[in-house]
Protein backbone atom coordinates (compact mmCIF):
# COMPACT_ATOMS: atom_id res chain seq x y z
CA UNK A 1 0.00 0.00 0.00
CA UNK A 2 1.37 3.40 -0.98
CA UNK A 3 1.61 6.22 1.55
CA UNK A 4 1.18 9.90 0.80
CA UNK A 5 2.99 12.23 3.20
CA UNK A 6 2.13 15.90 3.10
CA UNK A 7 5.13 17.98 4.15
CA UNK A 8 3.80 21.24 5.59
CA UNK A 9 6.94 22.53 7.29
CA UNK A 10 6.72 26.36 7.61
CA UNK A 11 10.09 26.85 5.89
CA UNK A 12 8.94 24.82 2.88
CA UNK A 13 5.71 26.82 2.71
CA UNK A 14 7.72 30.05 2.92
CA UNK A 15 10.14 29.10 0.13
CA UNK A 16 7.35 27.73 -2.04
CA UNK A 17 5.50 31.04 -1.75
CA UNK A 18 8.58 32.92 -2.98
CA UNK A 19 8.93 30.49 -5.91
CA UNK A 20 5.32 31.16 -6.94
CA UNK A 21 5.86 34.92 -6.98
CA UNK A 22 5.97 36.16 -10.58
CA UNK A 23 8.84 38.50 -9.61
CA UNK A 24 11.14 35.57 -8.64
CA UNK A 25 13.85 35.10 -11.28
CA UNK A 26 15.02 31.82 -12.83
CA UNK A 27 18.23 31.62 -10.77
CA UNK A 28 16.44 32.23 -7.48
CA UNK A 29 13.70 29.77 -8.53
CA UNK A 30 16.24 26.98 -9.05
CA UNK A 31 18.04 27.75 -5.77
CA UNK A 32 14.76 27.65 -3.88
CA UNK A 33 13.85 24.34 -5.51
CA UNK A 34 17.17 22.85 -4.34
CA UNK A 35 16.55 24.11 -0.81
CA UNK A 36 13.01 22.71 -0.72
CA UNK A 37 14.30 19.33 -1.90
CA UNK A 38 16.88 19.24 0.90
CA UNK A 39 14.25 20.16 3.48
CA UNK A 40 11.91 17.46 2.19
CA UNK A 41 14.62 14.81 2.49
CA UNK A 42 14.93 15.54 6.21
CA UNK A 43 11.24 14.76 6.66
CA UNK A 44 10.99 11.86 4.23
CA UNK A 45 14.05 10.10 5.68
CA UNK A 46 13.29 10.56 9.36
CA UNK A 47 11.84 7.03 9.80
CA UNK A 48 14.53 5.15 7.87
CA UNK A 49 15.82 2.11 9.78
CA UNK A 50 19.28 2.19 11.33
CA UNK A 51 21.70 -0.43 12.60
CA UNK A 52 24.62 -0.34 15.07
CA UNK A 53 28.06 0.00 13.47
CA UNK A 54 31.42 0.20 15.26
CA UNK A 55 33.65 3.12 14.27
CA UNK A 56 36.82 4.66 15.66
CA UNK A 57 36.55 8.29 16.73
CA UNK A 58 39.55 10.51 17.54
CA UNK A 59 38.94 9.53 21.18
CA UNK A 60 38.05 5.83 21.14
CA UNK A 61 36.10 3.07 19.45
CA UNK A 62 32.36 3.41 19.80
CA UNK A 63 29.13 2.05 18.39
CA UNK A 64 27.00 4.42 16.30
CA UNK A 65 23.79 4.18 14.29
CA UNK A 66 23.93 4.18 10.47
CA UNK A 67 21.32 3.59 7.80
CA UNK A 68 20.42 -0.07 7.45
CA UNK A 69 19.33 -2.11 4.46
CA UNK A 70 19.87 -1.62 0.77
CA UNK A 71 21.35 1.55 -0.79
CA UNK A 72 18.82 4.31 -1.40
CA UNK A 73 18.02 5.30 -4.97
CA UNK A 74 16.62 8.68 -6.04
CA UNK A 75 14.24 8.47 -9.00
CA UNK A 76 12.92 11.68 -10.55
CA UNK A 77 9.36 11.33 -11.87
CA UNK A 78 8.96 12.84 -15.30
CA UNK A 79 10.60 16.14 -16.07
CA UNK A 80 9.17 17.90 -13.02
CA UNK A 81 11.27 15.79 -10.66
CA UNK A 82 14.58 16.51 -12.37
CA UNK A 83 14.91 19.93 -10.83
CA UNK A 84 14.85 18.50 -7.30
CA UNK A 85 17.59 15.89 -7.71
CA UNK A 86 20.48 18.29 -7.15
CA UNK A 87 19.01 19.42 -3.85
CA UNK A 88 18.55 15.84 -2.71
CA UNK A 89 22.04 14.73 -3.65
CA UNK A 90 23.97 17.46 -1.85
CA UNK A 91 26.31 15.88 0.71
CA UNK A 92 27.84 17.33 3.86
CA UNK A 93 30.95 15.30 4.73
CA UNK A 94 33.70 15.35 7.33
CA UNK A 95 36.14 13.04 5.53
CA UNK A 96 37.07 12.67 1.86
CA UNK A 97 34.85 10.18 0.02
CA UNK A 98 34.93 8.50 -3.39
CA UNK A 99 32.54 10.33 -5.72
CA UNK A 100 33.54 8.56 -8.94
CA UNK A 101 30.15 6.83 -9.14
CA UNK A 102 28.25 9.99 -8.24
CA UNK A 103 28.99 12.58 -10.94
CA UNK A 104 27.54 16.00 -10.39
CA UNK A 105 26.94 15.59 -6.67
CA UNK A 106 27.41 18.75 -4.61
CA UNK A 107 29.76 18.13 -1.69
CA UNK A 108 30.33 20.43 1.27
CA UNK A 109 33.31 19.39 3.41
CA UNK A 110 33.24 20.53 7.05
CA UNK A 111 35.48 20.07 10.08
CA UNK A 112 32.70 18.32 12.01
CA UNK A 113 29.64 16.82 10.34
CA UNK A 114 27.84 16.57 13.71
CA UNK A 115 28.40 20.28 14.36
CA UNK A 116 27.21 21.09 10.85
CA UNK A 117 24.11 18.91 11.32
CA UNK A 118 23.24 20.80 14.50
CA UNK A 119 23.50 24.19 12.77
CA UNK A 120 21.57 22.98 9.73
CA UNK A 121 18.87 21.52 11.97
CA UNK A 122 18.57 24.84 13.77
CA UNK A 123 18.21 26.66 10.44
CA UNK A 124 15.75 24.05 9.16
CA UNK A 125 13.35 24.75 12.02
CA UNK A 126 13.88 28.50 12.04
CA UNK A 127 16.26 28.60 15.05
CA UNK A 128 13.45 28.35 17.62
CA UNK A 129 15.83 28.41 20.61
CA UNK A 130 16.57 32.08 19.86
CA UNK A 131 12.91 32.92 20.44
CA UNK A 132 12.55 31.42 23.93
CA UNK A 133 14.25 31.74 27.31
CA UNK A 134 16.73 28.84 27.36
CA UNK A 135 17.75 27.06 30.58
CA UNK A 136 20.23 24.16 30.63
CA UNK A 137 21.01 21.95 33.66
CA UNK A 138 24.13 19.77 33.87
CA UNK A 139 25.81 17.66 36.55
CA UNK A 140 26.14 14.02 37.60
CA UNK A 141 23.21 13.74 40.02
CA UNK A 142 20.16 15.89 40.50
CA UNK A 143 19.62 17.09 36.92
CA UNK A 144 16.16 15.54 36.59
CA UNK A 145 14.92 16.69 39.99
CA UNK A 146 16.36 20.18 39.54
CA UNK A 147 14.74 20.63 36.11
CA UNK A 148 11.38 19.56 37.53
CA UNK A 149 11.76 22.01 40.40
CA UNK A 150 12.64 24.83 38.01
CA UNK A 151 9.66 23.90 35.82
CA UNK A 152 7.35 23.97 38.85
CA UNK A 153 8.64 27.40 39.87
CA UNK A 154 8.31 28.79 36.34
CA UNK A 155 4.76 27.50 35.94
CA UNK A 156 3.79 28.92 39.34
CA UNK A 157 4.93 32.26 37.91
CA UNK A 158 2.66 31.81 34.89
CA UNK A 159 5.34 30.75 32.39
CA UNK A 160 4.64 28.19 29.65
CA UNK A 161 7.45 25.66 29.82
CA UNK A 162 8.76 22.94 27.54
CA UNK A 163 11.08 20.48 29.30
CA UNK A 164 13.49 17.85 27.94
CA UNK A 165 15.30 15.27 30.07
CA UNK A 166 15.69 11.73 31.36
CA UNK A 167 11.96 11.35 32.01
CA UNK A 168 11.05 12.46 28.47
CA UNK A 169 9.68 15.60 26.84
CA UNK A 170 6.90 17.62 28.48
CA UNK A 171 5.08 20.66 27.10
CA UNK A 172 1.58 22.07 27.43
CA UNK A 173 0.14 18.90 28.97
CA UNK A 174 1.81 16.59 26.45
CA UNK A 175 4.44 13.91 27.03
CA UNK A 176 6.82 12.26 24.57
CA UNK A 177 9.49 9.63 25.16
CA UNK A 178 13.09 10.32 24.19
CA UNK A 179 15.94 7.88 23.62
CA UNK A 180 18.59 10.17 25.13
CA UNK A 181 18.67 12.60 28.04
CA UNK A 182 19.80 15.20 25.48
CA UNK A 183 18.29 14.29 22.07
CA UNK A 184 20.25 14.36 18.81
CA UNK A 185 20.43 17.81 17.25
CA UNK A 186 17.72 17.29 14.61
CA UNK A 187 15.25 15.92 17.18
CA UNK A 188 16.25 18.62 19.66
CA UNK A 189 15.61 21.46 17.23
CA UNK A 190 12.38 19.85 16.08
CA UNK A 191 11.29 19.70 19.74
CA UNK A 192 12.17 23.36 20.26
CA UNK A 193 10.01 24.14 17.24
CA UNK A 194 7.14 22.17 18.81
CA UNK A 195 7.58 24.12 22.04
CA UNK A 196 7.48 27.45 20.25
CA UNK A 197 4.51 26.56 18.07
CA UNK A 198 2.60 25.35 21.15
CA UNK A 199 3.10 28.72 22.84
CA UNK A 200 6.00 27.96 25.19
CA UNK A 201 8.11 30.92 26.24
CA UNK A 202 10.73 28.87 28.15
CA UNK A 203 12.70 25.78 27.06
CA UNK A 204 14.23 23.89 29.98
CA UNK A 205 16.51 20.90 29.45
CA UNK A 206 19.04 18.53 30.94
CA UNK A 207 22.37 18.94 29.15
CA UNK A 208 24.44 15.76 29.35
CA UNK A 209 28.19 15.53 28.83
CA UNK A 210 27.46 13.33 25.80
CA UNK A 211 25.12 15.98 24.45
CA UNK A 212 27.90 18.57 24.69
CA UNK A 213 30.68 16.31 23.40
CA UNK A 214 28.64 15.06 20.42
CA UNK A 215 27.48 18.55 19.41
CA UNK A 216 23.80 17.81 20.02
CA UNK A 217 23.40 21.30 21.50
CA UNK A 218 25.75 23.09 19.09
CA UNK A 219 24.34 26.46 18.10
CA UNK A 220 22.16 26.69 21.22
CA UNK A 221 22.88 29.58 23.58
CA UNK A 222 21.42 29.48 27.09
CA UNK A 223 20.17 32.38 29.14
CA UNK A 224 20.89 30.35 32.29
CA UNK A 225 23.14 27.33 32.82
CA UNK A 226 22.93 25.28 36.04
CA UNK A 227 25.56 23.01 37.63
CA UNK A 228 24.40 20.57 40.32
CA UNK A 229 27.40 18.40 41.29
CA UNK A 230 30.05 16.11 39.83
CA UNK A 231 31.22 12.58 40.60
CA UNK A 232 32.77 9.81 38.45
CA UNK A 233 30.24 8.54 35.90
CA UNK A 234 30.01 7.81 32.17
CA UNK A 235 33.69 6.90 32.07
CA UNK A 236 34.56 3.97 29.83
CA UNK A 237 34.43 2.70 26.24
CA UNK A 238 32.16 4.82 24.08
CA UNK A 239 31.85 7.55 26.72
CA UNK A 240 34.69 9.52 28.37
CA UNK A 241 38.24 8.27 28.75
CA UNK A 242 38.89 10.03 32.09
CA UNK A 243 37.10 11.91 34.83
CA UNK A 244 38.95 15.07 33.78
CA UNK A 245 37.59 14.76 30.25
CA UNK A 246 34.09 14.18 31.64
CA UNK A 247 34.40 17.30 33.80
CA UNK A 248 35.75 19.37 30.93
CA UNK A 249 32.77 18.61 28.71
CA UNK A 250 30.34 19.46 31.52
CA UNK A 251 32.11 22.79 31.85
CA UNK A 252 31.42 23.66 28.20
CA UNK A 253 27.89 24.70 29.18
CA UNK A 254 29.34 27.72 30.99
CA UNK A 255 30.97 28.97 27.81
CA UNK A 256 27.62 29.17 26.08
CA UNK A 257 25.30 30.78 28.64
CA UNK A 258 24.74 34.30 30.00
CA UNK A 259 24.44 33.37 33.70
CA UNK A 260 25.81 30.27 35.40
CA UNK A 261 24.01 29.09 38.56
CA UNK A 262 26.53 26.80 40.27
CA UNK A 263 26.94 24.72 43.43
CA UNK A 264 29.75 26.46 45.29
CA UNK A 265 30.17 23.54 47.72
CA UNK A 266 31.15 20.93 45.12
CA UNK A 267 34.88 20.25 45.09
CA UNK A 268 34.93 20.18 41.28
CA UNK A 269 33.25 23.54 40.71
CA UNK A 270 36.41 25.60 40.31
CA UNK A 271 38.01 23.21 37.82
CA UNK A 272 34.77 22.76 35.90
CA UNK A 273 34.36 26.53 35.47
CA UNK A 274 37.85 27.03 34.04
CA UNK A 275 37.51 29.24 30.96
CA UNK A 276 33.88 30.15 31.66
CA UNK A 277 32.52 33.26 29.95
CA UNK A 278 29.31 33.76 31.92
CA UNK A 279 28.29 35.74 34.99
CA UNK A 280 28.19 33.45 38.06
CA UNK A 281 25.53 33.09 40.77
CA UNK A 282 26.32 30.59 43.54
CA UNK A 283 24.29 28.45 45.93
CA UNK A 284 25.09 26.01 48.74
CA UNK A 285 25.83 25.87 52.48
CA UNK A 286 29.01 27.95 52.27
CA UNK A 287 29.08 31.44 53.75
CA UNK A 288 30.33 32.61 50.35
CA UNK A 289 27.19 31.39 48.55
CA UNK A 290 24.85 33.99 47.06
CA UNK A 291 21.93 31.83 48.20
CA UNK A 292 22.64 29.54 51.16
CA UNK A 293 20.55 27.17 53.24
CA UNK A 294 20.42 27.29 57.04
CA UNK A 295 18.46 25.52 59.78
CA UNK A 296 17.43 22.42 57.83
CA UNK A 297 14.61 20.38 59.41
CA UNK A 298 13.53 16.89 58.30
CA UNK A 299 9.75 16.39 58.00
CA UNK A 300 7.95 13.03 57.78
CA UNK A 301 4.39 11.69 57.76
CA UNK A 302 2.98 8.64 55.97
CA UNK A 303 2.32 10.76 52.88
CA UNK A 304 5.05 13.40 53.20
CA UNK A 305 8.80 13.05 53.30
CA UNK A 306 10.58 16.32 52.94
CA UNK A 307 12.69 19.09 54.37
CA UNK A 308 12.28 22.70 55.47
CA UNK A 309 15.04 25.31 55.60
CA UNK A 310 15.76 29.05 55.63
CA UNK A 311 17.54 30.82 52.77
CA UNK A 312 19.91 33.71 53.43
CA UNK A 313 22.45 35.66 51.38
CA UNK A 314 21.21 37.90 48.60
CA UNK A 315 17.67 37.28 49.82
CA UNK A 316 15.81 35.62 52.68
CA UNK A 317 13.04 33.07 52.39
CA UNK A 318 11.59 30.05 54.21
CA UNK A 319 11.38 27.00 51.96
CA UNK A 320 9.52 23.69 52.32
CA UNK A 321 10.27 20.91 49.82
CA UNK A 322 8.22 17.76 49.28
CA UNK A 323 11.39 15.69 48.80
CA UNK A 324 13.76 14.39 51.48
CA UNK A 325 17.36 14.94 52.36
CA UNK A 326 20.42 17.05 51.76
CA UNK A 327 20.37 16.67 48.01
CA UNK A 328 16.83 18.09 47.91
CA UNK A 329 18.11 21.19 49.69
CA UNK A 330 20.74 21.70 46.98
CA UNK A 331 18.30 21.04 44.13
CA UNK A 332 15.81 23.47 45.63
CA UNK A 333 18.51 26.12 46.09
CA UNK A 334 19.44 25.78 42.41
CA UNK A 335 15.81 26.22 41.35
CA UNK A 336 15.40 29.17 43.71
CA UNK A 337 18.54 30.85 42.32
CA UNK A 338 17.26 30.40 38.75
CA UNK A 339 13.97 31.99 39.78
CA UNK A 340 15.86 34.94 41.27
CA UNK A 341 18.03 35.34 38.15
CA UNK A 342 14.89 35.45 36.00
CA UNK A 343 13.18 37.92 38.35
CA UNK A 344 10.30 35.63 39.36
CA UNK A 345 8.12 36.58 42.36
CA UNK A 346 8.98 35.03 45.74
CA UNK A 347 5.46 33.67 46.01
CA UNK A 348 5.92 31.67 42.80
CA UNK A 349 9.27 30.30 43.98
CA UNK A 350 7.78 29.26 47.32
CA UNK A 351 4.70 27.68 45.73
CA UNK A 352 6.65 25.88 43.00
CA UNK A 353 9.15 24.31 45.38
CA UNK A 354 6.46 23.26 47.82
CA UNK A 355 4.33 21.32 45.36
CA UNK A 356 6.96 19.80 43.06
CA UNK A 357 6.92 16.00 42.74
CA UNK A 358 9.19 14.09 40.36
CA UNK A 359 8.11 10.70 39.03
CA UNK A 360 10.51 8.01 40.15
CA UNK A 361 12.70 10.32 42.22
CA UNK A 362 11.97 9.64 45.93
CA UNK A 363 8.34 9.47 44.84
CA UNK A 364 5.98 8.57 47.69
CA UNK A 365 3.17 6.09 47.10
CA UNK A 366 0.78 6.83 50.03
CA UNK A 367 -1.07 3.50 50.29
CA UNK A 368 -0.93 3.09 54.08
CA UNK A 369 -0.80 5.18 57.25
CA UNK A 370 1.22 2.40 58.92
CA UNK A 371 4.36 2.70 56.78
CA UNK A 372 5.97 4.85 54.09
CA UNK A 373 6.81 3.42 50.66
CA UNK A 374 8.61 5.26 47.88
CA UNK A 375 10.04 4.75 44.40
CA UNK A 376 13.47 5.88 43.25
CA UNK A 377 15.67 5.50 40.19
CA UNK A 378 18.84 4.73 42.22
CA UNK A 379 20.55 2.06 40.14
CA UNK A 380 24.23 2.14 41.08
CA UNK A 381 26.36 2.13 44.21
CA UNK A 382 26.74 5.93 44.50
CA UNK A 383 23.06 6.80 44.08
CA UNK A 384 21.96 3.92 46.34
CA UNK A 385 24.28 4.99 49.14
CA UNK A 386 23.14 8.61 48.81
CA UNK A 387 19.48 7.60 48.95
CA UNK A 388 19.80 5.23 51.90
CA UNK A 389 21.88 7.76 53.84
CA UNK A 390 19.10 10.28 53.28
CA UNK A 391 16.34 7.90 54.34
CA UNK A 392 18.24 6.65 57.39
CA UNK A 393 18.26 10.22 58.74
CA UNK A 394 14.46 10.00 59.16
CA UNK A 395 14.93 7.26 61.82
CA UNK A 396 12.51 4.67 60.45
CA UNK A 397 11.50 1.60 62.47
CA UNK A 398 13.12 -0.43 59.69
CA UNK A 399 14.74 0.68 56.44
CA UNK A 400 13.67 -1.89 53.83
CA UNK A 401 15.03 -1.94 50.27
CA UNK A 402 13.51 -3.72 47.27
CA UNK A 403 16.08 -3.90 44.46
CA UNK A 404 17.75 -5.81 41.65
CA UNK A 405 20.21 -4.92 38.90
CA UNK A 406 19.92 -4.68 35.14
CA UNK A 407 21.11 -7.52 32.94
CA UNK A 408 23.89 -7.14 30.37
CA UNK A 409 25.51 -4.44 32.45
CA UNK A 410 28.67 -4.32 34.56
CA UNK A 411 28.76 -6.84 37.43
CA UNK A 412 30.54 -4.21 39.51
CA UNK A 413 27.21 -2.40 39.81
CA UNK A 414 25.66 -5.54 41.33
CA UNK A 415 28.47 -6.06 43.81
CA UNK A 416 28.36 -2.39 44.82
CA UNK A 417 24.60 -2.17 45.31
CA UNK A 418 24.58 -5.46 47.22
CA UNK A 419 27.36 -4.27 49.52
CA UNK A 420 25.69 -0.92 50.25
CA UNK A 421 22.27 -2.43 50.95
CA UNK A 422 23.78 -5.08 53.23
CA UNK A 423 25.52 -2.34 55.23
CA UNK A 424 22.73 0.23 55.38
CA UNK A 425 19.36 -1.54 55.15
CA UNK A 426 17.67 -3.44 57.94
CA UNK A 427 16.12 -5.81 55.44
CA UNK A 428 16.52 -6.31 51.68
CA UNK A 429 14.25 -7.93 49.12
CA UNK A 430 16.33 -9.06 46.14
CA UNK A 431 14.43 -9.24 42.88
CA UNK A 432 14.63 -8.59 39.16
CA UNK A 433 15.20 -5.27 37.43
CA UNK A 434 15.45 -5.24 33.63
CA UNK A 435 17.01 -8.65 33.09
CA UNK A 436 17.37 -8.14 29.36
CA UNK A 437 19.09 -11.30 28.08
CA UNK A 438 20.49 -12.57 31.39
CA UNK A 439 18.92 -15.02 33.82
CA UNK A 440 17.63 -13.33 36.96
CA UNK A 441 19.19 -16.13 39.04
CA UNK A 442 22.65 -15.21 37.77
CA UNK A 443 22.12 -11.53 38.55
CA UNK A 444 20.91 -12.30 42.08
CA UNK A 445 23.95 -14.53 42.64
CA UNK A 446 26.22 -11.57 41.84
CA UNK A 447 24.25 -9.32 44.21
CA UNK A 448 24.70 -11.91 46.97
CA UNK A 449 28.48 -11.65 46.53
CA UNK A 450 28.25 -7.94 47.32
CA UNK A 451 25.83 -8.56 50.19
CA UNK A 452 28.22 -11.00 51.81
CA UNK A 453 31.08 -8.51 51.51
CA UNK A 454 29.04 -5.69 53.02
CA UNK A 455 27.57 -7.66 55.91
CA UNK A 456 27.66 -11.48 56.09
CA UNK A 457 24.79 -11.35 58.59
CA UNK A 458 22.56 -9.10 56.49
CA UNK A 459 18.88 -10.05 56.48
CA UNK A 460 17.37 -10.52 53.03
CA UNK A 461 15.04 -12.64 50.96
CA UNK A 462 15.13 -13.46 47.25
CA UNK A 463 11.92 -13.14 45.21
CA UNK A 464 12.80 -13.28 41.47
CA UNK A 465 9.48 -11.89 40.17
CA UNK A 466 9.37 -8.14 40.86
CA UNK A 467 5.58 -8.00 41.21
CA UNK A 468 5.71 -10.75 43.84
CA UNK A 469 8.49 -8.80 45.56
CA UNK A 470 6.31 -5.67 45.73
CA UNK A 471 3.45 -7.67 47.22
CA UNK A 472 5.80 -9.25 49.76
CA UNK A 473 7.10 -5.83 50.83
CA UNK A 474 3.56 -4.59 51.47
CA UNK A 475 2.39 -7.81 53.18
CA UNK A 476 5.33 -7.86 55.61
CA UNK A 477 5.59 -4.12 56.32
CA UNK A 478 5.77 -3.13 59.98
CA UNK A 479 4.57 -0.01 61.77
CA UNK A 480 6.94 2.89 61.04
CA UNK A 481 8.86 1.13 58.23
CA UNK A 482 10.35 3.13 55.38
CA UNK A 483 10.36 0.97 52.24
CA UNK A 484 12.45 2.05 49.24
CA UNK A 485 11.71 0.37 45.89
CA UNK A 486 14.72 1.32 43.79
CA UNK A 487 16.20 0.82 40.34
CA UNK A 488 13.30 1.48 37.99
CA UNK A 489 11.88 4.76 39.26
CA UNK A 490 9.92 6.43 36.45
CA UNK A 491 10.18 3.47 34.04
CA UNK A 492 6.92 2.10 32.71
CA UNK A 493 8.10 -1.32 31.53
CA UNK A 494 9.83 -4.57 32.49
CA UNK A 495 12.47 -5.95 30.08
CA UNK A 496 12.77 -9.75 29.90
CA UNK A 497 14.62 -11.44 27.03
CA UNK A 498 14.58 -8.15 25.18
CA UNK A 499 10.78 -7.96 25.34
CA UNK A 500 9.33 -4.94 27.13
CA UNK A 501 5.96 -5.31 28.85
CA UNK A 502 4.02 -2.66 30.84
CA UNK A 503 5.17 -2.39 34.45
CA UNK A 504 4.41 0.83 36.33
CA UNK A 505 5.24 0.32 40.00
CA UNK A 506 3.10 3.13 41.39
CA UNK A 507 -0.04 1.76 39.74
CA UNK A 508 0.78 -1.83 40.71
CA UNK A 509 1.23 -0.86 44.37
CA UNK A 510 -1.98 1.18 44.42
CA UNK A 511 -3.93 -1.66 42.80
CA UNK A 512 -2.62 -4.19 45.30
CA UNK A 513 -3.39 -1.93 48.28
CA UNK A 514 -6.95 -1.57 47.03
CA UNK A 515 -7.21 -5.32 46.39
CA UNK A 516 -6.25 -6.26 49.97
CA UNK A 517 -8.12 -3.37 51.58
CA UNK A 518 -5.02 -1.67 52.97
CA UNK A 519 -5.57 1.36 55.20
Amino acid sequence: MSVVKIVDHPLIQHKLSIMRDKNTGTKAFRELLDEIAMLMVYEVARDLPTEPVEIETPICKTTVQMLAGKPIGIIPILRAGLGMVDGVTALVVQHDIDLSTLPGVTVVKVESSRYAMALMSGNLFGNPSRQMTMIGVTGTKGKTTTTHMIKSVLEAAGKKVGMIGTNGIYFMGRHQETANTTPESYELQKTFRQFLDAGCDVALMEVSSQGLMMDRVAGVHYNVGVFTNLSPDHIGPGEHKTFEEYRSWKGQLFRRCDVGVVNIDDENTEALLEGHTCKLVTYGRSEKADYRAEGCELLRTHDFLGVAFHVTGKDEMDVKVNMPGEFSVYNALAALAVGKVLGLPDAAIHEGLGKCVVKGRVELVPISKKFTILLDYAHNEVSTESLLTTLRAYNPHRLVVVFGCGGNRSKLRRYGMGEICAKMADFSILTEDNNRFEKVEDILADIRVGMNKGNPDAKFVEIPDRLDALHYAVDHAQEGDLIAVIGKGHETYRDREGVKTPFLERELLEEYAQQIGLE
